[in-house]
């Protein structure tokens, strides 16, 4: 009866996984918007869209900022949607915690670099806490006087001492990015986990792709900031998935960045060997191209009816929407022209 219920609740969401799909966004409506003049004109042209009730909670003036933050907001809510949908899961809740791990990223970035608690806390939305009932976490980093006392508030949880560790990093490396990094690992081992205890053949296909790529990213950045073998190894995330540890050893035994990107040639990821030389144009080539071939794995995966992957699918697939309409918000806002915007848009033609 248990496996029969559950069988049903997963046909209901992925029904429901197939109604938004299709109310996805389409290339032609984010050229419209990247068009628009300002951001009354952008968030005039949202309100025919399923984003209309958002746009109203906006406060005006308009800003790119909290135009993220409320469109982060509706984002948790389908990912608590989805959740119920399907009786709980451990690996939407793994995902789900990326929205608390966002506001985390920005209070320790922000102390570390000396930001005002004012400038800080605009950066925060506590929607996705909230729902889940949360907000302890956030307000304990977000209270804390210094870096220093955002980890000692932390150490209760089990991710406490994974935030010093970016923390002692990145006070070794003296790059930012680490502690994105750092706090990514946190989130994509819960993740790996998570998908150990599923025996479901396209959900291991589908994140052992997306763990892959992560580990291959984290391999390129660490060799780009220059970190020792070791240190690198300590990104990665271990998994059972199709890149072997041979692979992955090779890549950050490699002498230099291009070198490294040259060990994918004989695998699934060779069309996302960057085509360029300068270190930091390969990087951001590799990520453009890791996120269409990601952005195509979860498309392909509406091809399996009443699978859980599918659910997973679409709210993945809108946090590239969420992504896109923050972007162009924010190139908006800066007057940047609607062809450099279009040019780092994903979505579906």
């Amino acid at each position: 009866l248990v496996i029969m219920v559950v069988g049903s609740l997963v046909t209901y969401a992925t029904v429901k996984a197939y109604g938004l799909k299709g109310k996805l966004l389409t290339k032609k409506t984010f050229q419209t918007l990247a068009e628009s003049r300002n951001l009354d004109e952008f968030a005039s042209r949202l309100n025919s869209t399923s984003y209309s009730d958002y746009i109203r909670k906006i406060p005006k003036p308009y800003s790119s900022n909290n135009v993220e933050l409320s469109f982060r907001g509706k984002q948790a809510e389908l990912y608590y949607m989805m959740m119920n949908s399907v009786g709980g899961s451990n690996l939407l809740m793994a995902y789900y915690y990326k929205f608390i791990f966002k506001n985390l990223k920005n209070i320790l970035k922000g102390k570390i670099l000396g930001k005002t608690q004012s400038e800080i806390e605009s950066t925060i939305g506590l929607r996705a806490e909230e729902l889940i009932q949360r907000r302890d976490v956030t307000l304990k980093a977000l209270t804390s006087k210094n870096v220093e006392e955002v980890i000692s508030n932390l150490k209760s949880y089990n991710f406490g001492n994974d935030v010093e560790k970016a923390i002692i990093l990145y006070n070794d490396v003296g790059e930012i990015g680490v502690i994105d990094t750092y706090l990514d690992r946190i989130l994509y081992q819960n993740l790996a986990d998570s998908i150990k205890s599923k025996a479901d053949l396209n959900l291991l296909k589908l994140f052992g792709t997306e763990l892959d790529l992560y580990n291959i990213t984290n391999i390129v950045r660490g060799k780009f900031w220059n970190l020792d073998d070791q240190t690198i190894n300590e990104l990665l995330v271990s998994h059972t998935s199709s890149t072997s540890d041979e692979l992955l050893s090779k890549m950050i035994s490699s002498e230099n960045l291009k070198n490294s990107f040259m060990e994918l040639s004989k695998t699934k990821f060779s069309e996302i060997i960057p085509a360029e030389d300068d270190d930091i144009v390969m990087i951001n080539e590799f990520e453009r191209k890791f996120d269409v071939f990601l952005y195509n794995s979860l498309l392909k995966e509406f091809a399996n009816m009443f699978k859980l992957s599918t659910v997973i699918s679409v709210v993945r697939l809108y946090d590239y929407e969420i992504r896109n309409l923050s972007s162009i918000s924010y190139a908006v806002e800066n007057n940047i022209p609607s062809e450099i915007t279009m040019s780092k848009i994903i979505a579906p033609e």
